[in-house]
Formats: C-alpha cells, structure tokens, sequence
C-alpha cells in the first residue's frame, strides 16, 4: 500500500516472524513497518534508517514528527510498530484474553526480540546490506541490544536520551530516578507555586469525593500522583499546569479536569507499557515490583504524610493492575513477570567494549527519565561512540528541533 502526503511517498511493510525466534517452526505473530521517503525518485536509491521508537509498548508515530523530514533527506525511513502494538499482531486486554498463558507470551516481547525482528525485516529489505538505526529512549535500550548481538546489520547508530546502565538492576533504576523526579517536580512547583495549594486540595478531595473518571472508574488520590509522569518532557511541563488551573468546579473537580486526566492515567491504548516497565531492567534476577519496594525510602512521596504533593514519574505500581481497568486482566500477568528470574541478559559488555559500528549518542543532562550518569558510563563502555550532553533539551528534545538530529548525524559520520 502506497501514499502520499506532505511531499512523503509512504509504503506499508509487514512480515511473519516467530514468536519465539530460537523456535523458528512455532508460532508466528506480523510485524509491521510503514517506510517515510521523499517523493523524489532518487530517493528510492537511498539507504535505509530504522526509528526505534520509545516504550516499551508504544507504536511507532503516526504523525509527522519534526526529526523525520531531515532523516528523509538521507534514507529510506522505516518506522518500525515494535511487536505487540500497533498494527504489530497488537497484544491488548481482548488479544491477551485468548492466549493461555499470558505472563509466558509476554515474556516475548522484550527488547532482544525486538532486534530479532528488526534482523528479519532488514533482511527482506536490504537483503545483505546493513542499515542505519535512530533509536529514541527505549528504543535507545533497544539499540544498545542491537549493538551487542547483532553488530553485522548496522551501519551506523543514533541515540537520543536513550543510553541504558548496562548492569544495573530495576532497584538501580529507580533509586536514581527519584531523586530526579522530586527535582522535577521543585522546578515545575518553582514555575507555578500556586500549583501546590491546587495539587493538595485534590488530593483532599479525593479523600472525600467519589470522582469517577468517563469509563467509570475512580481518580484515587494516588491515580492523580502519577500525573508527573510527564514532567519529564518540555511539551508536557506546562499541560499539568492547565489541567491543574481547571481542577475544580466550585467545590467539586470538573468534569473537564477528569476528562483530562483520564487521557493520562488510563493504559487502554498502551497496556504492554505497563506490563513490561520494569521487565525492560530484568537481567538475570526478578524485578519484584521494584518501584514500589524502593518508593518507601522517599517520604517526599507519601501522600498520608503532612506537607506538599509531590508527583510520581515513569513508574509502575501494583494497584495500576487493581483500579485501571484496562490492566485489571492483566493483573495476574504482570504479578508473574514482576516474579521471574530468568531473564537473559541483554546486553554483552565485552562485545560492546570492542565495538567497531559508529555510534552517536545525546545524552541530555537533567533527563527526568533515564540516569545521567548510568548513561554516561556506558557511553564509556562502548567502543567508537561519540556523546553530545546537552542541557538544552529535556527528554524529548528529538522531537523539538530537527538541529537535534541534524548535529547527531554529523558527529556519527565524522
């Protein structure tokens, strides 16, 4: 299937791959990738880049976001709707409900199989010829795997605020990300103080009112907690503010205000996010419900205690899988993954040390969501990668100035 809009020609690409790709005669589930390339037919003689979109469990960009005209003008862009979203045999609520056994299948869908299928598709594609690979945020998780294990079928890589710590474990992750949260959340309170007056007085409200969100189910004081999750990201900053100025409609929240929040705290459209958070930190151990466990060591975060509210971030908690009900089937499953311990490693330190492919990696300096300094070491750790770290763009910066790209390709050609 072709189309053209934008001055974009885009082609539809799907392919069976297997489930389990050590079992290539088992089961298969499709991928799908839709290919970004200039109208210009030169440009069908260009080489390919797969976007390795953030997550886990988030489909690539329908959109057009503001890196992919400046990658059009050099490649073939294929945007690549990661195994179980998408138009990816999607894994849902509904889908899950008809497999067996829901924890084992989703076990299958972690970054090593991502490349697997990436391997694949770059084969029908290419045939022998390797590709360029842009990895955002997970994707960069997922870049990072690529370079471990199959070297051969890049060209060069990109990553943006996507370095992972090579060793670290769940509790790791989330011991260091606290702290930048609750930084996070001094500058937005330092931007918009009236806001801590308006976040208390919901959380009060919540203690008192039965306010149900439009699907019917309820906004509990600690649903409302998890709205920081954006704070991360320059575009979202403000957004918190405008839903929080509209909270009430005199003495009850507006029905505006849990429209919003709706949109935010609900996992109907990406549920894999939820179910493999903390999966995507498993190696060799169980995670164990790991924000949690470490969330106790911040009182900053309690909401029983006296004193300001202050946001949780990129977190995934027991009770998501209770009051959402979009993740309520999937509770069981997720409590199985958050127990095994057998998870492969996924990435190889010495392959890495040795690497020849050429790497640029943005590495932004107060980056709410993945650890400065975890990134930095492994920035070290692998061979022929040049950092950028910037301090003038949070999270999102690949999708706010196309000069992020533009400079990043520069440094992987030179």
């Amino acid at each position: 299937m072709i189309h053209r809009h934008s001055g974009l020609v885009f082609a539809e690409h799907t392919l069976a791959v297997p489930l389990i790709h050590g079992d290539p005669d088992g089961p298969r589930i499709e991928i799908f990738a839709r290919e970004a390339r200039e109208a210009d037919p030169a440009a069908e003689g260009r080489p390919f880049l797969l976007f390795l979109q953030g997550g886990p469990g988030h489909r690539a960009p329908r959109e057009l976001p503001v890196w992919l005209r400046r990658a059009a003008r050099d490649y073939r862009v294929v945007l690549l709707d990661q195994r179980g979203t998408g138009r990816s045999t999607p894994l849902t609520r509904q889908t899950l409900a008809r497999i067996d056994d829901p924890a084992a299948h989703l076990a299958r869908f972690r970054a090593d199989a991502i490349v697997a299928d990436a391997e694949l598709l770059r084969r029908h594609l290419t045939g022998d010829r390797p590709w360029s690979v842009l990895g955002q945020s997970f994707g960069g998780f997922c870049a990072v795997t690529y370079l471990s294990f199959a070297p051969e079928g890049l060209r060069e890589v990109v990553i943006t605020g996507g370095l992972p710590g090579l060793t670290a474990t769940a509790d790791d992750v989330y011991r260091a990300a606290y702290p930048r949260v609750l930084a996070q959340n001094e500058r937005y309170f330092a931007r918009y103080p009236e806001d801590e007056a308006i976040a208390r007085r919901v959380v009060d409200a919540l203690r008192e009112q039965d306010a149900r969100l439009p699907g019917g189910d309820r906004l509990t004081p600690h649903r409302f907690q998890t709205l920081g999750i954006g704070l991360g990201s320059a575009a979202r900053f403000d957004r918190l503010h405008h839903l929080l100025e509209e909270a009430f409609a005199g003495p009850e929240l507006s029905e505006v205000f849990l429209r919003r929040v709706d949109a935010v705290v609900s996992f109907a459209e990406d549920p894999l996010y939820a179910v493999l958070h903390e999966a995507i930190y498993g190696q060799g151990a169980a995670t164990g419900w790991a924000a949690q466990r470490v969330r106790a060591e911040f009182g900053a975060f309690d909401l029983d205690r006296d004193g300001p509210v202050r946001f949780t971030g990129e977190m995934i908690f027991p009770w998501h899988f209770t009051e959402d009900p979009a993740l309520a089937p999937l509770a069981g499953a997720a409590d199985r993954i958050a127990g095994k311990a057998d998870w492969p490693a996924l990435y190889d330190p010495a392959r890495l040390a040795s690497n020849e492919v050429p790497v640029a990696a943005a590495i932004y300096h107060d980056d709410m969501y993945v650890d400065r300094d975890m990134s930095l070491a492994t920035a070290a750790a692998i061979g022929n990668l040049r950092p950028w770290i910037s301090n003038e763009y949070a999270h999102d910066g690949l999708g706010r100035e196309e000069r992020v790209l533009d400079r990043l390709l520069t440094m992987v050609r030179e």
